[in-house]
């Protein structure tokens, strides 16, 4: 979701300008770690895809617009630290270049949707990481419920901030009902995206899946035996 100006006040739109600059430095030191020669295109056509994709964006609120948010699908790929990088950039882009989100605004935006969306995102797939392993139905399980839960929790790093910075003429409940509720159908749609997507990436290319490789060994993306009944002796 995009927040524009003036949505929440001057102090807490700087605090949560600080937790997105040190989010991105710490996710910029870790990228290093994570970036190769697979992972680098790959992080250009995530970021790619992300902006296509929170382009088309729909009025929640005043001042709040709903979207997709690409959070998990990013670091599923790429991993959370390249994948919050590219989140970032693109968050910065669109509130430079497309207006889209305000400026002061801008921290509190990549503060939701580049580091506890992705975050949520991450963690929820990495719980879920030995389903994946089992084969490409298991794995495209595993992206759905890790979108969803990136969508709903980084909506909810929102309702956060303007319960403590947000126009005190609203009502926090309903605030809240409104910004959840409608977050959760969109969890829904970036569920089946994510699927979609990382599955067809994982059938061409299981090495260039983030949540695929070991740290020490990739893992293999198998399908799981089909028992066959044993021989009878007389």
């Amino acid at each position: 979701m995009h927040m524009s100006d003036g949505l929440i006040n001057a102090p807490v739109s700087v605090i949560f300008a600080g937790v997105a600059v040190a989010g991105l430095a710490a996710a910029l030191v870790g990228a290093r770690r994570d970036l190769d020669d697979r992972t680098a295109p790959m992080a250009g056509l995530v970021a790619a895809f992300v902006f296509a994709t929170q382009m088309l964006n729909f009025p929640i609120l005043p001042g709040v617009s709903g979207h997709l948010l690409g959070g998990a699908l990013a670091a599923i790929l790429v991993g959370p630290w390249v994948g919050a990088l590219c989140v970032g950039i693109v968050l910065a882009v669109q509130a430079l270049v497309f207006a889209d989100g305000g400026l002061t605004a801008l921290g509190a935006n990549v503060t939701n949707m580049a580091l506890i969306g992705v975050a949520a995102g991450f963690g929820t797939a990495m719980l879920l990481r030995p389903l994946a392993a089992r084969g490409r139905t298991g794995l495209m399980i595993v992206c759905f419920v890790a979108a969803f839960v990136n969508t709903v929790v980084a909506s909810a790093g929102f309702i956060l901030q303007f319960a403590l910075g947000g126009d005190a003429a609203f009502s926090l409940g309903a605030v809240a009902g409104s910004v959840l509720g409608l977050h959760c159908l969109i969890g829904i749609g970036e569920g089946v995206i994510t699927a979609l997507t990382v599955g067809a990436v994982a059938a061409a290319r299981p090495d260039l899946v983030h949540l695929l490789r070991g740290r020490s060994a990739p893992l293999e993306l198998r399908d799981a035996p089909v028992a066959t009944p044993k021989e009878s002796t007389a």
